[in-house]
């Protein structure tokens, strides 16, 4: 074998360390541009609860004002300002801050869901709801829900459908 012919069984030493490609460089700033424009869209007051430093604060407020050209130059400057502080952690706490409101949407989710097969008229959701909460008011709800359904047929507003929802709402938060 000549020396420069490209042994494949060859190991590479352990110490070497390979050098980034261009396209993952980009890829990697694309990333911690995104992450800049999430950080761009929160309010004030949540931006704080991050702990951001405060150049990235400060940058951050400035380009929630900003038009479209200056935007774009202000999203890579807070990109560089990620990149140089602890992005790994500035998403993890975007992803808390955001994690709440999922959490309420998918309760929100359920409640509809129960509230709908009530009206609907599955008498096992009863079961479902008795097993769920301990002081369920089968008495209530019952009452609740031929209320709502005498106003479905009366074409009225629906006033007890949503204190049906507000019960329910009152029982998960209970």
């Amino acid at each position: 074998m000549s020396e420069f012919e490209y042994d494949q069984d060859a190991e590479w030493p352990a110490d070497w360390e390979f050098e980034k490609s261009k396209t993952q460089v980009k890829q990697e700033l694309n990333a911690l541009k995104d992450l800049g424009r999430s950080l761009i869209e929160l309010s004030a007051k949540d931006l704080q609860k991050l702990d951001l430093s405060e150049d990235l604060y400060d940058a951050i407020i400035s380009a929630q004002s900003m038009s479209k050209g200056a935007l774009k130059r202000q999203v890579g400057y807070i990109g560089g300002l990620i990149a140089d502080s602890d992005h790994e952690a500035i998403s993890q706490k975007l992803q808390q801050l955001k994690q709440p409101h999922q959490g309420q949407v998918k309760q929100f989710h359920q409640i509809e869901q129960w509230r709908d097969r009530l009206l609907a008229g599955e008498n096992e959701v009863y079961a479902e709801l008795i097993a769920e909460f301990d002081d369920f008011d089968v008495q209530h709800v019952r009452q609740l829900v031929r209320n709502a359904q005498r106003e479905a047929k009366q074409e009225k507003p629906p006033k007890s459908a949503r204190q049906l929802f507000q019960y329910l709402q009152s029982q998960q938060q209970a």
